[in-house]
């Protein structure tokens, strides 16, 4: 816990995100924070104990009210549509503030930020609401993967193009390679097979309590290999 008051630290950290968003973090200096927070660069320090801890609470200020707003945000009927806008938005958010989507990019697991997480808590929510429908044809896990691997992909391409030239369809085109890949317009429960079943029984697991811990975990493995199944 920081020794520094409440209202020094926000000081800091707005101070800091307004140079990550004009000069990305290398302008985000201990000696231009402390003269724009007016404090003494011991006091960033005690506040955060190194620059990386700053940088996550520059990047946890700034995710904190996007990832509100995703969460406010009423579920689309379609739970696909409902992933495509999401992908929308999470892509404008990066364009919009580079400087911090290459902080997140930096994060480790370990050290992940509570937005961070949050963020990710509703694409799983949306990633599961597909598989509930009975529309996903591999493991929640595998969707989860392929969506943060290209989508993060994709950002980084378009912020390394000049802003003025950027093909935001390049978004669209791998959007729908994606969505192809993981779901179907129609829920694959109704054809033969375990493993549409497996994914969609998955999904719903949290609507039930008659389970225990260990044999709620030993059905998740179980429904995890059978859909994985390279047949249906």
């Amino acid at each position: 816990m920081s020794r520094e008051p409440q209202d020094v630290r926000q000081r800091i950290v707005k101070a800091a995100a307004k140079l990550v968003a004009e000069g990305g973090a290398e302008a985000a200096t201990t000696r231009a924070i402390a003269a724009a927070a007016r404090v003494q660069a011991p006091t960033i320090y005690r506040a955060f104990g190194d620059k990386r801890g700053l940088l996550d609470a520059v990047a946890e200020h700034v995710v904190q009210g996007y990832v509100s707003r995703k969460r406010a945000h009423a579920p689309h009927a379609d739970p696909v549509e409902d992933l495509r806008e999401g992908w929308d938005a999470h892509v404008a958010f990066g364009l919009a503030h580079p400087g911090v989507f290459a902080i997140m990019s930096a994060e480790k697991t370990e050290t992940i930020s509570a937005a961070t997480k949050a963020g990710a808590e509703v694409l799983i929510a949306r990633v599961r609401r597909i598989a509930a429908a009975g529309r996903l044809v591999v493991s929640e896990a595998r969707a989860l993967a392929l969506i943060r691997a290209v989508c993060a992909g994709v950002v980084a391409s378009l912020l390394e193009q000049p802003e003025s030239e950027r093909d935001l369809g390049l978004s669209e085109t791998a959007r729908e390679a994606v969505i192809a890949a993981i779901a179907t317009t129609r829920p694959v429960t109704k054809k033969p097979g375990v493993r549409g079943a497996a994914i969609a029984l998955s999904a719903s697991l949290g609507d039930t309590t008659l389970l225990s811990k260990g044999e709620r975990a030993l059905l998740d493995e179980l429904l995890a290999r059978l859909a994985a199944s390279p047949k249906p």
